[in-house]
């Protein structure tokens, strides 16, 4: 087998990708990312035998939420940048694992403190260096090297299926946590307890001598501290750019030059409009970037004005149809299929692709975007795709600013059942499912939505009930926060006992790993019988989905009238 991959909802036959990724990704690029987590992992035995503390590891904690957050499904397919990744994250490792080692720790380098960020006191446990896993001791030079390396290390390394099952869901829902972190992070925000849970859960993959109860307390434990991630970035984006506000966002286009912005990272946008202030050159959000029009910070910029397209995954027709430049933020990158697209994209943070120009930051965290705005001078308006307008900006504030108004509607009957329809959208047919679903739920239904599973059904006509629309959009899969306080508001306001007494039932199309962290950070909150759909995650094996299922009872999706009627209680 040439690779083995199965983190997405994609995963080849349901099963996993064992040739080429189904999201694009090449052999070569699975397994350097597998190097790359497995360089992570051996920094966090160090880190963990060693006793270090987070408080005082500076910017390798960055950098391992960068490694992390490059390993998303469609984040990044440039090998050279994993190259050039590991290389930086096994330095970083061995410097680490000689401050912690009593013969070297005294004498270190200066520039190694400065680097690392530790202070000359640093008080690391002295370690057998020769004990330690072969995470935290591998050595390798070359490409070649590090894929022949990577062969060894992947997903499959671990034999027990079960076992390798909770590792991997431990692992992707620490993925998705350090992308909300890092997302955090560069609006200046930063939780330490959750570097040193990364910690905890990356070493903790490595030790055979945890039993599988073990694993399933940590998979909880992930949740925990994926709501703090949560409630972290909540607070960064609304204490940066205020509480998003119900707007109309529209989705024409005007006659001036244009930039396309995607991915999820709200400080990149900031400093974009900023930037095209007054230079004639538009710019329209994509994707996942279309709830940054809800914030009011945003709304001062004459020049930023809309929404261009669906989903990510129809964005080889749109890229195509836009005409001016792209900038990925983040994920979800598509690869180009025509080299005019591909010399229109830019990357930047933890987003790249070959043959596509990428933008890093300085030390002060600023990107220069000039090139991007020169190549959108230079370049024909947008092309019409659709006209009108979508709505959205319910987050939990403004939902409680309408809180009043809910609970009469629940209380008077007029709304019967919420549906929380949150997660991602993706490629496969079956995902009409989504669309057919909101279309056919009764008009007493409301349904609270956030990340780009909306692009189902944002377009329909839903109509409202007393003048609250039956589409509630919170915002991007960056802010399921909110509908996870909007529920928990709601179970105050009824004066219930367990969330689960209220009428919100819970189907959930997923897609990537900050999906995953979503769904535990929900069952760490008490949420029981979550429908994921449209397939269940091929890394959960039959026990552990059993467990799942039997604990907390997740359930996958049958056909839209079935599912109704079960969740109606017809």
């Amino acid at each position: 087998m040439s690779m083995f991959c199965y983190q997405c909802q994609e995963a080849a036959k349901g099963k996993g990708c064992s040739v080429k990724g189904v999201c694009g990704k090449s052999e070569e690029v699975a397994k350097l990312q597998d190097l790359l987590i497995y360089t992570v992992k051996g920094i966090s035995e160090i880190v963990i035998k060693g006793e270090l503390e987070a408080k005082e590891l500076g910017d390798v904690n960055h950098e391992v939420l960068k490694s992390l957050f490059m390993t998303i499904t469609n984040a990044n397919f440039d090998a050279d940048a994993f190259v050039k990744e590991i290389k930086k994250m096994t330095t970083l490792r061995n410097q680490l694992r000689d401050m912690v080692d009593a013969a070297n720790k005294k004498n270190a380098p200066s520039f190694f403190q400065k680097l690392l960020g530790l202070k000359k006191e640093q008080n690391g446990k002295k370690i057998n260096v020769s004990t330690l896993h072969d995470a935290a001791r591998f050595e390798t030079a070359t490409k070649a090297e590090m894929i022949a390396k990577a062969a060894n290390v992947g997903v499959l390394a671990t034999a027990n299926e079960d076992v390798r099952s909770l590792r991997e869901l431990i692992t992707y829902g620490v993925k998705g946590l350090a992308a909300y972190a890092e997302h955090a992070l560069n609006l200046g925000k930063e939780d330490l307890s959750l570097y040193g849970f990364i910690y905890e859960a990356m070493a903790a993959t490595l030790n055979d001598k945890l039993s599988a109860d073990d694993l399933v307390a940590l998979t909880l434990k992930t949740g925990q501290f994926g709501v703090t991630a949560m409630a972290l970035l909540d607070g960064a984006n609304t204490g940066k750019y205020g509480n998003p506000e119900i707007t109309e966002v529209n989705i024409g286009v005007k006659k001036n030059p244009a930039i396309l912005i995607s991915g999820h990272d709200l400080t990149d946008l900031e400093q974009l409009l900023e930037q095209t202030k007054g230079s004639g050159v538009d710019v329209y959000t994509h994707s996942e970037m279309l709830p940054a029009h809800y914030y009011p910070a945003f709304k001062k910029y004459d020049n930023f004005v809309g929404n261009y397209g669906n989903a990510w995954w129809k964005q080889l027709e749109e890229f195509e149809s836009f005409n001016g430049p792209i900038l990925f933020t983040t994920n979800c990158i598509v690869p180009p299929k025509s080299d005019e697209v591909r010399k229109r994209i830019f990357t930047t943070g933890a987003s790249g692709h070959p043959g596509c120009a990428h933008i890093d930051a300085d030390s002060n965290g600023k990107k220069d975007f000039s090139k991007v705005i020169e190549m959108a001078k230079r370049l024909k308006a947008p092309t019409e795709i659709e006209t009108g307008k979508i709505i959205g900006g319910f987050a939990h504030e403004q939902v409680f600013a309408l809180a009043d108004k809910v609970v009469d509607a629940v209380k008077s009957g007029a709304i019967k059942k919420f549906f929380v329809m949150a997660g991602c959208d993706g490629r496969m047919k079956s995902r009409d499912y989504y669309t057919e679903f909101a279309e056919k739920l009764p008009k007493d239904t409301v349904i609270l939505t956030a990340g780009c599973a909306k692009y189902r059904y944002n377009k329909l006509d839903l109509g409202d009930i007393g003048g609250i629309p039956r589409l509630l959009d919170a915002g991007q899969c960056n802010d399921s926060y909110s509908l996870a306080l909007i529920a928990l508001k709601l179970k105050e306001v009824f004066e219930l006992n367990d969330i689960n007494e209220l009428p919100i039932a819970y189907n959930i199309a997923w897609y990537e790993q900050k999906a995953v962290i979503v769904l535990l950070a929900l069952l760490h909150l008490g949420v029981k019988n979550i429908h994921l759909g449209p397939t269940l995650p091929a890394f959960l094996s039959a026990n552990v989905a059993n467990v799942l299922v039997d604990t907390f009872g997740i359930g996958g999706i049958d056909s839209v009238d079935a599912d109704l009627a079960m969740f109606m209680g017809a």
